[in-house]
């Protein structure tokens, strides 16, 4: 049980899975519902991670070092955002938590998911998500998807069986923390995700209420 009084909600998936396209839209929900909602990003969210961040996406580096940088932004993000919001009773959305790092660094570049692990356990040991919504898509449509945005980072630019491996331990995941994951069928409309998400999201407010009082 968190000893938090907030909650701590993420958004994953592959890149192309369409999770941006409806973060914002869940905050205004919860903020409609009356809750106070502290919305961030990984890696990002401080001033350090939004440098570590450009690192990251942009520049080759080795996969040590790769998933080393990502657990420095993530401990900075959790001690200088995360944790103080959660304490005074916000709820957190965040775009990808620890478990991008188990499906892209573990998975998708095959460092393995005991390493990534053995860090998640020093960085915020017993700490996860209270909800993790996976949005979900076949390979083709994430390519096609991503064929239509921006410039491609370095993890976009990737090849498909980085993506198959990276999926395969995002939904293994969920499968083995049913409680936690809600899994978004994303190639559903956006009118049709944001109706499961706001079912979903009126279940929770019913479960947890609207934070500390």
């Amino acid at each position: 049980m968190s000893v938090f009084s907030g909650r701590f909600l993420t958004f994953e998936g592959v890149d192309g899975a369409g999770k941006s396209t409806h973060i914002e839209w869940v905050c205004e929900q919860l903020r409609q519902a009356g809750i106070d909602v502290c919305q961030t990003r990984e890696p990002g969210g401080t001033p350090i991670g939004e440098k570590l961040r450009e690192l990251l996406l942009h520049e080759p580096m080795h996969l040590q070092t790769e998933t080393l940088l990502m657990f420095a932004a993530r401990n900075e993000h959790l001690r200088s955002l995360i944790e103080p919001a959660l304490a005074r009773g916000q709820w957190v959305v965040c775009d990808r938590f620890t478990d991008a790092t188990f499906a892209y660094q573990g998975g998708g570049r095959e460092l393995g998911l005991e390493r990534v692990a053995q860090l998640a356990n020093w960085v915020h040991p017993g700490f996860k998500p209270d909800r993790t919504w996976l949005f979900d898509v076949p390979l083709e449509v994430a390519r096609e998807r991503l064929s239509r945005t921006r410039t491609l980072d370095r993890f976009e630019q990737e090849q498909d069986q980085f993506f198959i491996r990276t999926r395969t331990v995002y939904l293994d995941h969920a499968r083995n923390e049913p409680g936690r994951f809600k899994v978004i069928d994303a190639t559903q409309s956006i009118e049709t995700v944001r109706l499961e998400l706001q079912a979903d999201l009126k279940q929770l407010i019913a479960l947890w209420g609207k934070g500390s009082s």
